[in-house]
């Protein structure tokens, strides 16, 4: 077994170091040595998105980098996006648009749409669904989530301000 190796990366903002394992995954390390668990694993293996995170402003599948290699790095998981209210108004768009259902691949699609809109101010439906193309769902059929995200882009691209997300009073 190999020595654990110092490794200094910015996660959502704040500059850690840490004593990490040469094999564990950065999604590993993001669930349970930093508690992110909105970083989802399901295949391991890059196919399903659930994983996904931003790498000095890339998605990036998290099962398949290990977490040495993101070193330097600046990451920013679906924690870390939603504090910052990146991501308030494509939260919104989901919800309003009953975009997601049992919710595991909410994340992923959200850094998924995140970098697709950072790249690609107004994309089409097709490039919103090419983009959407790594990230599995088995609950919604995808168009909500579509819709959702060609709804935001239109409402960026307006410069319309993106409220915070707030759940609905109970």
């Amino acid at each position: 077994m190999s020595a654990p190796l110092p490794v200094t990366l910015t996660v959502n903002g704040e500059t850690l170091s840490h004593l990490i394992e040469p094999r564990e995954t950065l999604a590993d390390f993001l669930r349970r040595d930093l508690g992110l668990t909105g970083t989802h694993t399901g295949c391991e293996m890059g196919v399903c998105g659930a994983c996904l995170v931003m790498l000095d402003g890339v998605p990036v599948h998290a099962c398949l980098i290990f977490a040495v290699q993101a070193a330097g790095a600046d990451i920013a998981t679906v924690e870390g996006l939603t504090e910052s209210a990146a991501v308030a108004d494509l939260q919104r768009a989901f919800h309003e648009r009953n975009a997601l259902q049992c919710g595991f691949c909410t994340p992923g699609m959200l850094i998924t749409a995140q970098g697709l809109l950072a790249r690609t101010s107004v994309p089409s439906r097709a490039e919103i669904r090419d983009a959407l193309s790594g990230n599995y769902c088995r609950c919604t059929g995808y168009e909500a989530i579509v819709d959702a995200i060609e709804t935001v882009a239109h409402k960026r691209a307006a410069g319309e301000a993106a409220p915070r997300f707030t759940e609905e009073p109970a």
